[in-house]
């Protein structure tokens, strides 16, 4: 690519945000004074950097409606200070009443820990998803098909994405004290739009092995 493209690809995205702004204003004189006194979301959302996975764009929600967390696979590590810092503004600050994993049919992340290919520095992150396999693997090796094994796999992560947000001393913190908190796995369809509810929403009261609960 040429400089003058680079150059007039950047220059898109600050005149898309002329564009954006003008477009709120009309719908909304007030809209900015509004969005900028405080931010109340009900919703947290922990999904994938993909690019084409936008939350407030497939849920059809406003600006200050969802409080986003992504990275690669939609993953919930335990190690994780960034994503494990997020998780607890949104339940002690903003006291959100929904934390929604969201991952994604078609995910590289996912392609990527299927094979045997070094890539890098990444090859630790994906490491996440390859324990994901090995827990699943007796299910995931009657599947013969590429891509219904990898979509199988996407939704084994988020199942155990939701899993490990209930072993968080955060949720877990949230429950004790009685905050309508429930936490939802999705997985969303880049080639139809449509979200795929998997029905493993887990709040207060829910199973999770003794070994993780915390006495408070």
């Amino acid at each position: 690519m040429s400089a003058e493209k680079l150059i007039s690809l950047y220059q898109s995205l600050l005149d898309g945000n002329k564009k954006w702004v003008n477009d709120r204003l009309e719908e909304n004189p007030e809209f900015f004074k509004e969005l900028s006194k405080s931010q109340n979301p009900p919703v947290m959302w922990i999904g994938c950097s993909d690019s084409r996975v936008p939350a407030n764009e497939i849920t059809n929600t406003r600006p200050g409606e969802v409080f986003v967390h992504r990275n690669i696979a939609n993953m919930v590590v335990h190690t994780d200070i960034n994503m494990l810092s997020v998780l607890d503004y949104a339940l002690t600050v903003l006291n959100v009443q929904h934390v929604i994993v969201c991952g994604h049919y078609n995910c590289g992340g996912i392609n990527a820990a299927l094979s045997r290919t070094q890539f890098g520095l990444i090859d630790n992150w994906l490491r996440n998803i390859k324990d994901v396999h090995r827990l699943h693997k007796a299910e995931l090796d009657l599947i013969k098909d590429p891509e219904l094994k990898a979509n199988r796999l996407t939704e084994l992560n988020v199942t155990e994405q939701v899993y490990n947000l209930s072993k968080t001393s955060a949720v877990q913190q949230a429950w004790d004290q009685d905050k309508p908190l429930m936490i939802h796995g999705w997985v969303y369809d880049v080639s139809n739009g449509l979200i795929n509810d998997l029905h493993v929403s887990k709040s207060k009261g829910s199973t999770i092995e003794d070994i993780y609960k915390f006495d408070f």
